[in-house]
């Protein structure tokens, strides 16, 4: 199987790693910086499953399209330009499987290439790509899914399962990739929100008075819109997001507190502002993320302006 994957960051770094670690044949689209830093030292993977490193081939052009697979790990600010330089690969056969942040790109890639190439996936991992490029795993969950769209797997994707089974890596095939994403967006939107706007990661704002109670509030508001959309998450699946959403002490948050911590662009339209306008559009009250995004607004604008 021949993989390309577009970005070599803290998620397509990762999981291109694991799956060269375990054999497959992957080639990484990257821009120049990204190139340099291959060229010099390879990917280098730190993480508590063990610290590797491999010497990946890598591109800053896509050419060809003999691929079977072809993976989009971007930021969702960069989704437009993904989606360009990925476009001279995708010949009639390659399977696109996007890993992004949310669930407004699926429409954005049904658009280009269609619903039934364009599968579903979702990436679950807090890793952090360094200034000298060093991909740093900070927790101990990597997991992955994907999915075929259309009652039916790829087998392109049956064989990325196949080898990612090789590495550490938690995998799933999911029969319901879409219901995963809306899954993943119950804990990523409150994540996301709540912590961009008191600029502190779960711990501290659950040791704020009423700071618990918000992060259920803001978990309410998205699971309304999930239901809206057809794709309420089960009991279960809120059960198990609230109480990572309220844990004493913990240090989680989404990688868009990292962004902001560092006066860089963010996620927030992509996330935040989608599900603040499917409230509005669903006629469902959500102000604590009305209230985000006017937030994160506010922050790139002044992020932008001219000093």
């Amino acid at each position: 199987m021949r993989v390309l994957v577009l970005g070599a960051g803290a998620v397509g770094g990762y999981f291109g790693a694991r799956l060269i670690e375990a054999g497959t044949k992957v080639t990484f689209l990257v821009r120049q910086r990204r190139a340099g830093q291959i060229a010099r030292s390879g990917i280098v993977i730190e993480s508590h499953f063990g610290n590797f490193s491999v010497r990946p081939n890598y591109t800053t052009e896509a050419t060809g399209s003999d691929w079977d697979l072809v993976i989009v790990a971007c930021k969702a600010y960069d989704l437009a330009s993904a989606i360009a330089a990925i476009a001279p690969a995708v010949g009639p056969e390659p399977v696109v499987l996007p890993l992004l942040n949310g669930i407004a790109h699926i429409d954005e890639f049904d658009e280009r290439f269609g619903s039934v190439r364009t599968v579903g996936g979702v990436a679950y991992i807090a890793a952090t790509l360094t200034p000298d490029g060093v991909i740093h795993h900070l927790n101990n969950v990597h997991r992955i899914g994907f999915g075929g769209r259309h009652g039916r797997h790829p087998p392109a994707l049956t064989a990325l399962a196949e080898a990612l089974r090789g590495s550490p890596v938690d995998v799933r095939l999911l029969d319901n990739p879409i219901q995963s994403l809306w899954d993943k967006l119950a804990l990523l939107g409150p994540l996301a929100a709540m912590p961009s706007l008191l600029r502190a990661p779960v711990g501290r704002i659950v040791a704020t008075e009423g700071g618990a109670l918000m992060l259920r509030t803001c978990l309410a508001e998205v699971v309304a819109i999930a239901g809206a959309a057809g794709h309420a998450p089960s009991a279960a699946v809120v059960a198990s997001t609230e109480k990572v959403l309220t844990e004493p002490g913990s240090r989680f948050a989404a990688s868009m507190l990292r962004d902001i911590e560092r006066h860089g662009p963010t996620e927030g339209e992509h996330i935040v502002g989608d599900l603040a306008a499917r409230a509005r559009a669903a006629g469902i009250d959500a102000p604590l993320l009305q209230l985000a995004w006017r937030h994160l607004q506010a922050y790139e604008a002044g992020r932008t302006a001219p000093h």
